[in-house]
């Protein structure tokens, strides 16, 4: 989503009539990543709903946004209603780039009981810098 430039709308639009044919979507050059965050126990435990999870807010900006998969709202407070519960998504010139990026929001992301990967996009670093030599 994060590199569609396209209006998605126009897209869904042209899917429902079965005229895909004339719609060209475009597509920005940068590459995106995203780091998923989930409740601790997930995928094989219980996860305990109801955890607050705070620093979201503001994080979203043109290069990061915050997808929202498994999270209910009380009040002011955001919390976490399922295993994988958020998707932080970045863009950048590298898929070295966009994961820096990625990083840098999720670690401004106040939530004890979630947890995440640093792994993430590995293969395609390394195929990044294959390519640069």
């Amino acid at each position: 989503m994060m590199r569609l430039r396209s209006d998605l709308l126009d897209l869904l639009e042209a899917t429902a009539r079965g005229n895909l044919a004339g719609v060209t979507p475009e597509w920005r050059d940068e590459a995106a990543l995203t780091v998923v965050m989930a409740t601790q126990g997930y995928p094989v435990g219980v996860v305990a709903k109801g955890s607050e999870i705070k620093g979201v807010e503001g994080l979203d900006n043109d290069h990061v946004r915050i997808f929202q998969a498994g999270t209910r709202r009380e009040g002011e407070h955001l919390l976490a209603n399922g295993g994988r519960v958020l998707n932080v998504t970045a863009l950048g010139r590298t898929v070295a780039a966009a994961r820096e990026a990625a990083y840098a929001a999720v670690d401004r992301i106040d939530w004890p009981q979630g947890f995440f990967r640093r792994d993430i996009g590995w293969r395609a670093i390394a195929r990044e810098k294959e390519n640069q030599s």
